[in-house]
């Protein structure tokens, strides 16, 4: 419109600068043209004899010169231009826009939510959080939630500052955060309204535990035959061949379980080769022989807590359980009065048993690769489930008397460990059913239990 404007009036000035120039020529002319004329009227004016001058008039009224004078282009000029100088043409038309503006209607803020504990949930790795309008408000087009993880209760500090994480378009007053990694010990959120045109001031932050068993593997007295990064656990027969090779006799075992070649590179990752050499010099032993065995780094000694091991698809044998601190290097998950496990076997054929004191259950139940492990050390209860379906596999029923470490034993495959999850609402309904209940411990459980005598523990 600019572009538009700028050119029609540029266009219009030259006209008009024409115009005018074309009128003051014609004035020009019209004011030489006279100058003959007043030269003779001046001339006549002179005359002093009043004869001659009665004379002149005569001839003056006899001839048409007083035509002529009449007719002279100086006695029809016109001085006034004959441009306009009325722009209103070129005014912008805001019709439209003013009818626009007119017509617009201005939002206020929305208003502050309020989030509703009450009816907030942290369960099964999900946060469910809740919230509500101090009012009704039907312009509130959405919500927008945050969050983020930290380790203290209340306002975050400073130095743990972390980035919210956000979560756009909420269009209900509840959501659920699913998949999460209770990594943390609290979770921090806060929620603000939306309207079509701006957004509310955040909610006050609401602190919500999130209780989770947080652990890592100890690689520092796993076998020298498993690889171990973070929470993996992989069978290598390479490694740690030569301090094996070494100790003689002391590794001689059984023969159960046959030495198998791998296509995998020789040689330990530079984290096993370390842990190797201080293996060397005498520290901590490590788990030898047939006891392909590494255990958690967190101890349990209270409450409830809940992990999960997931088997490779090639992975031979393996046994998921804990045992107390008092494992010897040599021993076996399940193969002693201080170690309790679900063992399975691929090799040959496929079993599931549930091991302790050196006694084994066999169980007919499908093979899982996915074990998940409920430890209730307060109420002394030890559950096995498939976490795939959440099965019960088998539990143990005892009395712990020392912290409990997560064991794990593999052999020719990898196992990955799952922690930082909670103890699933599946497993609490189930505990809640079993501690209504008043009978005997082997009637507790809808499938066979080992129930251990306090003397052997």
């Amino acid at each position: 419109m600019k572009e538009s404007m700028a050119n029609t009036i540029q266009q219009e000035r030259t006209e008009k600068i024409q115009a005018l120039n074309n009128q003051l020529g014609q004035c020009s002319s019209a004011l030489e043209s006279s100058e003959e004329l007043l030269e003779c009227a001046t001339t006549i004016l002179n005359i002093k004899n009043p004869m001659e001058f009665s004379k002149a008039a005569r001839q003056i009224k006899d001839r048409p010169i007083s035509v002529t004078i009449t007719a002279c282009p100086a006695f029809r000029i016109c001085l006034k231009p004959t441009i306009s100088d009325n722009m209103s043409h070129l005014m912008v038309d805001f019709t439209l826009e003013r009818h626009v503006l007119q017509a617009l209607k201005f939002l206020p803020v929305p208003k502050v939510p309020e989030i509703n504990t009450a009816a907030c949930l942290v369960a099964d790795n999900c946060v469910t959080v809740a919230w509500k309008m101090p009012e009704e408000d039907s312009r509130v087009d959405h919500f927008v939630l945050e969050y983020k993880k930290t380790d203290y209760d209340g306002l975050a500090r400073v130095k743990d500052e972390q980035p919210w994480e956000v979560i756009d378009y909420v269009k209900d007053y509840v959501y659920t955060l699913s998949g999460l990694k209770f990594d943390k010990k609290y979770m921090t959120v806060r929620v603000q309204a939306c309207n079509k045109a701006l957004a509310g001031d955040y909610s006050d932050p609401v602190t919500l535990e999130t209780k989770a068993f947080v652990f890592g593997l100890d690689d520092t007295s796993s076998h020298l035959n498993l690889k171990v990064e973070e929470n993996y656990v992989e069978w290598d027969p390479t490694g740690g061949k030569g301090q094996e090779k070494a100790k003689g006799k002391e590794n001689k075992g059984s023969g159960q379980y046959p030495v198998l070649k791998s296509n995998k590179r020789s040689g330990a990752s530079p984290k096993r080769t370390s842990a190797s050499r201080s293996a060397a010099k005498g520290c901590r032993d490590r788990f030898t022989g047939e006891s392909y065995t590494v255990l958690g780094d967190t101890a349990i000694e209270s409450g409830e807590h809940y992990w999960e091991a997931t088997a490779q698809k090639d992975c031979k044998s393996y046994s998921v359980g804990v045992t107390y601190r008092n494992l010897g290097k040599f021993d076996q998950l399940g193969k002693t009065n201080s170690s309790w496990c679900i063992h399975i076997n691929n090799w040959l054929q496929s079993t599931l048993s549930a091991k302790h004191n050196n006694k084994s259950k066999t169980l007919d139940l499908p093979i899982t690769d996915r074990i998940g492990v409920y430890c209730n050390f307060d109420g002394g209860q030890l559950m096995f489930y498939n976490a795939n379906s959440m099965e019960l596999l088998y539990a143990f029923k005892t009395k712990f008397t020392q912290p409990l470490l997560p064991g794990f034993m593999v052999w020719c495959g990898g196992l990955s460990v799952s922690t930082c999850l909670q103890v699933p609402s599946v497993v609490k309904a189930f505990q809640k059913s079993v501690n209504g209940l008043n009978s005997s411990t082997c009637s507790l459980y809808s499938v066979p239990v080992m129930p251990i005598e306090s003397s052997h523990c």
